[in-house]
């Protein structure tokens, strides 16, 4: 599905699924407000997957990695949680200085229910 950004997308047209990998983590404390992965968004993300739709996310910033665990298990249309890599999921150059600092990727998996 592509239809621009996902609030103006019609409730009717939903998606398969949804990749986000190493969003900004917006590390200080004052910024956190600003992170992507939030339960505004995921309430919005959530009702715009198909039942059965998937969202993957990944992140190399721990403390951005509970959040997301944290807001993404608080959504009662999702349910889902911390996975093995996805094969398919592509190598970012976010990924890869993620690992030069030897920070641990986290993988996480997400599938609307209802």
């Amino acid at each position: 599905m592509r239809c621009g950004p996902w609030s103006t997308c019609s409730p009717s047209r939903r998606s398969r699924s949804l990749w986000t990998f190493f969003p900004d983590p917006w590390h200080k404390t004052r910024h956190h407000k600003r992170r992507l992965v939030n339960a505004e968004n995921s309430r919005l993300i959530a009702s715009r997957l198909a039942v059965g739709g998937l969202w993957r996310l990944a992140t190399d910033w721990a403390d951005y990695a509970e959040q997301m665990v944290e807001v993404l298990d608080a959504e009662p249309l999702l349910e889902g949680g911390v996975v093995e890599r996805w094969d398919e999921r592509p190598v970012t150059k976010f990924e890869r200085k993620g690992r030069a600092k030897e920070r641990a990727i986290t993988d996480l998996a997400y599938r609307r229910v209802t």
